[in-house]
C-alpha cells in the first residue's frame, strides 16, 4: 500500500488510428480490475516519463511508440493510491497492439468513451476527448 501523501506516477498513451483511440481493460485480478484506462503504466524510479511509456507500451502490447506532447495531465486520489497521470499524445512506429496482459483491448472512437466504464482519474480526460478538444 502507497502512503497517503506519496505520488504514484503514471503515465498513458493517447494513440489515435482512423479517428479511433486505442482502450484497454484492465485485468480483473488488478486495482480497478475490468475498468478501462488508455495504455501505458507507473513510471520507475530513475525513468522519463516518456521512456515509461514506451517501456510499458511494448511489455503489454508488443508496439514501439513515438512519444510526442503532453496532452492532459490530472492528479486523483482512490482510497489506496494518488497518483499524477500524464496523457502523451503517441504513435505507434512499429508493431501492430497485441493484448498480452488486459482483459480486452478496443479502438474507440472519441464519443463512444462514455459508453466504456473508464478508472476515475480519466474522467477529465474522457470528458474532454468527447467534447473533441
Amino acid at each position: 500500500m502507497t502512503r497517503p501523501g506519496k505520488v504514484t506516477e503514471v503515465v498513458a498513451a493517447l494513440i489515435a488510428r482512423e479517428g479511433r483511440l486505442l482502450i484497454c481493460q484492465r485485468p480483473g485480478h488488478k486495482a480497478r480490475g475490468l475498468l478501462w484506462e488508455f495504455p501505458g503504466g507507473k513510471v520507475d524510479p530513475g525513468e522519463g516519463p516518456k521512456e515509461a511509456l514506451i517501456r510499458e507500451c511494448r511489455e503489454e502490447l508488443d508496439v514501439t511508440l513515438e512519444v510526442g506532447d503532453l496532452y492532459f495531465e490530472v492528479t486523483h486520489r482512490y482510497p489506496d493510491l494518488l497518483v499524477r497521470l500524464r496523457l502523451y499524445h503517441a504513435r505507434i512506429v512499429s508493431g501492430e497492439p497485441k493484448n498480452l496482459e488486459h482483459a480486452d483491448i478496443r479502438w474507440a472512437l472519441p464519443n463512444e468513451l462514455g459508453g466504456y466504464d473508464f478508472c476515475p482519474a480519466d474522467t477529465e480526460i474522457i470528458a474532454r476527448l468527447s467534447r473533441g478538444l
